[in-house]
């Protein structure tokens, strides 16, 4: 019989933010999958390590996922890591691959998801608390309230049309583009506030888009309201 892949959300960075069934699955899972090179350096081990202390004892593997845009290079990556996870199916072993925030949101466990059911085997996804929420919980505040939409967008791609949207936008993994993201928000006089690294040891909070240094790191989130 074959072994059951769950995609489990481990939230924003806080280990006291990690749900109930995601530490339960982790603590009975047979393998811990990790994106990443080296699963003890991963983001999401050290969430998952600052709530559950004997994750070492755990089978580790290792999912190599490439900060890249290259279509060829992430289909390579994406199909050897749904064919090691595959391995391990195979064997009747059951895999937690962990997956910062909600695994349902820009996250890398779906490349490897969708190919694993392809496949024809078990697979669950078990939801985590969004960054986007989390940053608005930080901050004291809501997001949207009333009729206002929220949309949530990808900064690292075209965003001027999108800034333009009625209600609150979510700005999500601007990276190397923040200098460019921030001066069009600035065009528009729109107001916002970010985190970076929310929830971890070195959180740094922005209130104003103005105090948001262009050089700040990939797990910043920008939220910007009319």
């Amino acid at each position: 019989m074959s072994g059951k892949l769950y995609g489990v959300g481990v939230g924003p960075g806080d280990p006291e933010l990690l749900t109930l069934k995601a530490m339960r699955l982790i603590r009975e899972a047979d393998i811990i999958a990790v994106p990443g090179e080296e699963p003890k350096e991963s983001v999401a081990y050290k969430i998952v390590k600052g709530a559950y202390d004997e994750l070492d004892k755990k089978e580790l593997m290792a999912v190599p996922m490439p900060m890249t845009k290259d279509k060829d290079q992430l289909e390579k990556s994406h199909a050897q890591g749904a064919q090691a996870v595959r391995e391990k199916l195979d064997k009747g072993l059951n895999v937690v691959f962990l997956t910062l925030g909600d695994p349902t949101v820009y996250s890398t466990y779906l490349y490897i998801h969708k190919r694993i059911c392809e496949f024809g085997y078990d697979t669950e996804i078990v939801s985590g608390i969004p960054s986007f929420c989390a940053v608005s919980a930080r901050m004291n505040t809501g997001l949207v309230e009333k009729a206002e939409p929220l949309h949530v967008i990808p900064a690292s791609y075209q965003i001027e049309d999108a800034l333009k949207l009625p209600g609150t936008k979510v700005l999500m993994k601007a990276g190397k583009k923040m200098k460019e993201v921030k001066a069009q928000i600035q065009e528009l006089g729109s107001k916002g506030i970010m985190i970076e690294n929310c929830g971890m040891p070195n959180e740094k909070i922005y209130r104003s888009i103005e105090e948001i240094p262009e050089d700040a790191g990939y797990y910043s989130l920008i939220i910007v309201k009319e």
